[in-house]
């Protein structure tokens, strides 16, 4: 039995069905302090914490049930099994399946897949919900965060609504390696979300993680980085101190494209239209307007600021959506 089996097998209590079909729903999430690098590959164990926000109704929806064969549905779509997205998907489900079980998975997102908006934190997270309804397991939400990571890092911090850190933990089994919600609430915070690209990105999260860590000469300095910001960031949300946060998680997004661009090859995920809007950000700042920037593996940008700001925010940026974490 290796690691990720083992990890699996001291949380789940068995891997019988108790019903024909589970169901699961999962925010998506964006880190304010972000993950970028592995101390562990094979149980996605992060090398730093990380925390953050995540994106109210905007997610992932799955349902599973047993079925003849295997088969993805994404937004009514069937997926080619060929495809890495699917073949990821179902290598995740081998873990949980015993005696040749086969599972149809349908899957609605309402945010494009693969583009830098966190997809697959949803995907993963609304899976587990699905499983552990499906297999009557009842578990906790440490457990489930631990089993949303085996499937993708992030997707540990999108079983929870609003604020949420990722503790990195010290096992070397991962076991307290999982993600918890903040007790802060703030329902003036707004992200909005600059979809600059759909297209997939060039290369994954998990790619971009492994080169950087590799061959990046900037990387050393990351840990020191995440050192500095998370507990800004903490301290920020306790406090509702929105420019020290907005300046913590602005400068932590550019330190980890900052490691990316001094990679080799050079890890570029930014287009002219994600530039644009950096200076517009910018620009914003200057005119006294409390906006901030944040990216995460892609070219898109999102934007935090607080509800006094919202009408400014949406003029300037007329193809903005604006995400209300704690509700409308």
């Amino acid at each position: 039995m290796n690691e990720v089996h083992a990890a699996v097998h001291r949380i789940v209590p068995h891997l019988t069905p108790k019903q024909d079909t589970g169901s699961g729903t999962a925010p998506s999430n964006i880190a304010l302090c972000k993950y970028w690098g592995k101390r562990n590959e094979a149980l996605k164990l992060p090398l730093t914490g990380s925390l953050s926000v995540s994106l109210g109704n905007l997610g992932t929806t799955t349902r599973i049930r047993l079925s003849d064969t295997d088969r993805f549905l994404l937004n009514g779509q069937e997926q080619d099994p060929g495809h890495k997205a699917t073949h990821r998907l179902f290598a995740f489900l081998e873990l949980f399946r015993e005696n040749g079980q086969h599972v149809q998975v349908e899957s609605e997102n309402s945010i494009p897949m693969a583009a830098g908006l966190a997809s697959s934190a949803s995907g993963f997270a609304a899976l587990v919900r699905a499983l552990d309804n499906l297999y009557g397991w009842s578990l906790d939400i440490r457990d489930l965060s631990v089993l949303a990571r085996l499937g993708s890092g992030s997707a540990c911090r999108s079983l929870e609504h609003g604020f949420v850190e990722w503790h990195k933990g010290e096992a070397a089994d991962g076991s307290d390696s999982f993600a918890t919600r903040m007790d802060v609430t703030w329902p003036e915070f707004r992200v909005g979300i600059l979809t600059l690209s759909e297209a997939e990105k060039p290369i994954g999260s998990s790619d971009g993680m492994r080169r950087t860590l590799n061959t990046s000469a900037l990387y050393h300095s990351w840990p020191e980085e995440v050192a500095r910001a998370l507990p800004k960031i903490r301290t920020a949300l306790h406090q509702r101190d929105f420019p020290s946060l907005g300046q913590a998680a602005e400068q932590n997004a550019l330190s980890m494209h900052a490691t990316m661009i001094a990679a080799w090859p050079p890890i570029l995920y930014w287009q002219p239209e994600s530039v644009q809007a950096l200076h517009q950000v910018q620009a914003l700042r200057r005119d006294g307007v409390e906006v901030y920037a944040t990216m995460d593996a892609g070219p898109n940008v999102k934007l935090l600021f607080l509800e006094e700001d919202q009408t400014t925010i949406q003029e300037t940026f007329p193809g903005v959506k604006t995400v209300y974490p704690f509700g409308h």
